[in-house]
């Protein structure tokens, strides 16, 4: 009988799928996002997250692109979101940062995010094997909309973990559903 790959490598392998997208999406486009702000990122995840929900909802997709699609589109723009958070948005992509160093800042968060998982999965029991696709939607909405909102505030919060923290959930969130839809299917 073959033993189920662990959270980790169910994670790394999620991972590695995301990252050849971007890799693709970086050769026909450049590093075109990096002229967004934080804000800006955090919307495009709003859209994705809410077109996962009406699809979870009305159960017609007339796009074409499935939850599945929506879900690396999470992660990718996560960690987009994290990469600005760092370097800042730039105006123009002239003279910016080269796909090496796109690619290198894309690993690192990948791998933060893999870590903070890690720690909070022990912590937690795996509990979000036995959660629903559409609880992870929800949780990342709610995550969307803690990051306006700390947004809107300019960062000035009170006890809040902060917007990179927020994109590192709702990345690992949308890694638990494309878990759900592809591993485990």
């Amino acid at each position: 009988m073959k033993q189920r790959p662990t959270t980790e490598e169910e994670f790394k392998t999620i991972m590695n799928n995301c990252r050849d997208l971007f890799i693709k999406k970086m050769h026909d486009y450049g590093t075109a996002w990096r002229i967004m702000r934080p804000s800006s990122i955090t919307d495009q995840i709003y859209i994705k997250a809410n077109r996962i929900r009406s699809i979870n909802t009305t159960g017609q997709n007339l796009v074409g692109e499935g939850i599945a699609d929506e879900f690396i589109g999470i992660v990718n723009y996560a960690i987009m979101g994290m990469i600005q958070l760092q370097k800042g948005a730039n105006i123009t992509i002239e003279n910016d940062i080269s796909q090496e160093e796109t690619l290198t800042l894309y690993d690192e968060h990948a791998k933060a995010s893999l870590q903070l998982m890690l720690r909070k999965n022990h912590d937690y029991g795996e509990a979000w094997r036995n959660m629903r696709i559409s609880s992870y939607t929800d949780l990342i909405l709610m995550k969307i909309f803690r990051t306006k909102q700390i947004e809107d505030l300019e960062g000035q919060t009170l006890v809040s973990e902060g917007i990179a923290a927020n994109y590192m959930d709702m990345m690992n969130y949308a890694i638990f559903g494309l878990i759900k839809l592809t591993i485990e299917a």
